[in-house]
């Protein structure tokens, strides 16, 4: 085993929260390693930005925003950092994140534990000011637990966050605030992205809660492109339970992410991409597949169903820095065995 395969075997004896906080100092420390050799057949551009890898990871994991370069380091086409709120706050008590090693599967409710706004930019700032990052950078934006205007903080959160960052994603999907998901209205995204339009010069993306009914989203779509969105993520955690789904830990509540949610969110993904495509208002929405990938096929599948972009965080939480080359080389091996030339050739095929 390497030291890095000793390292992972070590992190997941130990509490969950505490061995992310671990992993999460090992990387401000660089101690990671870097994979940034270009594999030009994965190359694409997305919302007016260019990837070296359609590869991203998923706001979560470096939530106050501590680690972004030695992230991008590792070989991610791009990282989004937060979910950040207006005020600081602790999130939900603990126990809230929980392993389901025999599913590659977790359940969260952190519940937005958020530095705060200042806090991260004031990170994102000192970020900037050093050498040029090697990757977009996204944030995730959200709303305080009590005493939130969602127009107001959203709008708000723009307007700080944009000049340190390359897009923003408005987070109403996480299961774990009160209420949030109930943002998921066309209506109520209208507002909040009228108001954050008047105060953002940036790519916007709205995230998408995979528990939203299929009837549900022509009318989400509509709102979000006439609100002046650039795209979509589909999808957050879910509040399902699969059947059979196994593990001490099942029957927790909160978001369920990982394998487990692969097929669903493939689907919705699909759906999202027909419907789009069905519009001319709606056509040009930049799409992000999140949820449940962990191998070449899976991001092949995400492209074939109309992902520009994808999105990781369970896999790399189980598998550690391995996992991007891993996933680049077997994504370049496909694409030259099929002769095709760029992933991005693929996207919406199979739609």
């Amino acid at each position: 085993m390497s030291a890095q395969d000793l390292a992972l075997a070590a992190l997941r004896r130990i509490d969950p929260e505490r061995a992310h906080r671990l992993a999460m100092a090992g990387l401000s420390l660089g101690l990671a390693g870097t994979d940034l050799a270009p594999t030009p057949a994965l190359a694409t551009t997305a919302c007016g930005l260019a990837f070296a890898n359609p590869i991203g990871l998923a706001a979560g994991f470096d939530k106050q925003a501590q680690a972004v370069r030695p992230l991008m380091r590792l070989g991610f086409g791009f990282v989004e950092i937060g979910t950040v709120t207006p005020r600081p706050q602790s999130g939900n008590p603990r126990p809230r994140l929980f392993r389901l090693p025999e599913e590659r599967a977790a359940i969260n409710r952190f519940g937005f534990n958020s530095d705060g706004i200042e806090a991260v930019c004031a990170r994102l700032r000192r970020l900037r000011a050093g050498s040029r990052l090697p990757a977009p950078l996204g944030v995730n934006l959200g709303i305080n637990k009590q005493d939130a205007d969602p127009v107001r903080d959203y709008a708000a959160l723009a307007r700080a966050c944009q000049p340190h960052a390359d897009y923003l994603t408005v987070n109403l999907s996480s299961p774990n605030t009160p209420g949030l998901r109930d943002l998921q209205t066309a209506k109520r995204i209208g507002a909040i992205l009228s108001a954050i339009g008047a105060v953002n010069r940036l790519p916007v993306l709205v995230k998408l809660a995979p528990d939203l009914a299929d009837d549900d989203l022509p009318d989400l779509l509509a709102a979000i492109a006439e609100g002046g969105a650039a795209g979509l993520i589909v999808a957050n955690t879910t509040i399902a339970r699969p059947e059979g789904l196994r593990g001490v830990h099942a029957g927790e509540t909160g978001g369920l992410s990982g394998r487990p949610l692969r097929e669903r969110s493939c689907a919705m993904l699909a759906l999202v991409a027909r419907l789009a495509a069905r519009r001319a208002e709606t056509s040009s929405l930049t799409l992000i597949g999140a949820g449940g990938l962990s191998d070449a096929y899976d991001i092949i599948t995400r492209v074939e169903a109309g992902a520009h972009l994808v999105q990781l965080y369970t896999a790399f939480a189980y598998d550690g820095p391995a996992l991007l080359p891993r996933l680049k080389s077997d994504l370049a091996t496909d694409l030259a065995r099929r002769g095709i030339a760029r992933l991005a050739d693929l996207r919406g095929s199979a739609l």
